[in-house]
């Protein structure tokens, strides 16, 4: 049993940090340790970096794709731009490299790759000993995780082996486990039982529309699309903080005779209203995905961002766990298409279950313990 586990993540999005709250519920449940500690690696930097790194991502997803997906791209080389973690350190790492020898975990567990190059260099230095994990949350390998100086890598696919492999990766240092979800999300809760619990029709199909990171237009286009559905079909429309489009949708009359849009707000039981659903319309971000992949949804993917979500979308495809409108002038049709083909979706649907890996978080904690203490 270990005495402390450190969680590290950075706050860019927010898949880095849900992995790393899967992963410290995982580790309390199993009882592996007897204090988990989670922190932001952007906590401990000093403001200018933090606006600019934490932001910086966010407002290049809104506003500039294109460019995202090119340098997403352009820096996907190994060992590149192993130089980069030296700017980090002359902004600011003092305060981080304090928690650390102060905390004096006995393993370090990593779901980003800021806070991993950061230890890898202090133990290339010999400042650092603690051995880090580091949990890859996509499903492909950026060349940015790569790290000269770890114990163990874990990642959501045996390709990714197949790729650390190459660039020398023994697999006694390496695992395939899937990304981490919360447990929660691994619970069989029937469907008609969710829907009833929510007010919703337990016979009606039901398709979620995750609509995080959509600007406002794309938000509009997209309901449009799913209205022109003249097949009964029941629209949740996550919200989550934004009150004023969830409000907007509550004014609005859909066609009742075909999709009828439910407006949700912020909820923490996202794992029962993917239980109530057979589709989710989104981005194929690598959490949303793993979530929706472990509830057996098809996912119906929009807009995924150039760079790591174009890449899920083409293992989601590869799956059969997905299908994909590049126009949302036909989403609406796509989807009415695959709801009306009910041995399709049955089969896309089992095969999204197949795929899945509900149980990475407690597979990812057994194997740490497995791994042993630095002692």
């Amino acid at each position: 049993m270990f005495n402390r586990i450190l969680i590290l993540s950075a706050s860019v999005g927010n898949g880095h940090v849900t992995a790393a709250e899967a992963l410290k519920k995982a580790f309390e449940i199993k009882g592996l340790a007897n204090e988990v500690r989670h922190e932001d690696v952007l906590k401990f930097t000093n403001p200018l970096f933090r606006r600019l790194y934490g932001n910086a991502y966010i407002s290049l997803v809104n506003s500039m794709p294109e460019v995202l997906g090119w340098v997403y791209d352009s820096l996907d080389e190994p060992w590149k731009n192993e130089k980069r973690r030296l700017f980090f350190d002359k902004l600011n790492t003092r305060p981080f490299v304090k928690m650390l020898r102060e905390y004096d975990p006995d393993w370090i567990v990593c779901t980003h790759f800021l806070p991993s190059e950061i230890i890898s260099d202090l133990k290339g230095k010999g400042k650092m000993s603690t051995p880090q994990a580091i949990v890859v949350t996509d499903f492909d390998m950026h060349a940015m995780w790569l790290c000269r100086n770890y114990e163990h890598y874990f990642v959501a696919l045996e390709e990714t082996a197949v790729y650390l492999r190459s660039l020398g990766v023994s697999d006694e240092k390496m695992t395939v486990s899937g990304i981490p979800i919360d447990p929660k999300f691994a619970a069989s809760k029937p469907s008609k039982e969710m829907r009833a619990k929510y007010g919703l029709d337990p016979d009606t199909p039901t398709v979620m529309l995750s609509l995080g990171g959509f600007g406002v237009g794309r938000i509009d286009t997209l309901l449009d699309g799913l209205r022109a559905i003249k097949t009964p079909v029941q629209v949740l429309a996550m919200c989550g903080k934004n009150e004023e489009l969830k409000s907007k949708l509550k004014k609005e009359n859909g066609n009742q005779t075909g999709a009828r849009v439910i407006p949700i707000g912020y909820t923490r039981d996202m794992d029962e209203y993917m239980s109530a659903s057979d589709l989710i319309v989104g981005k194929p971000g690598g959490l949303t995905t793993c979530e929706a992949l472990a509830k057996g949804l098809v996912f119906v993917i929009a807009n995924p961002i150039p760079g790591q979500e174009e890449r899920n979308a083409d293992h989601l495809l590869e799956q059969g766990a997905a299908i994909r409108s590049n126009n949302p002038a036909t989403l609406g049709y796509k989807i009415e298409q695959l709801i009306n083909d009910s041995n399709r979706l049955t089969q896309m649907r089992q095969n999204a279950q197949t795929f899945a890996r509900p149980n990475a978080a407690f597979d990812i904690a057994d194997t740490l313990a497995s791994l042993g203490d630095r002692d």
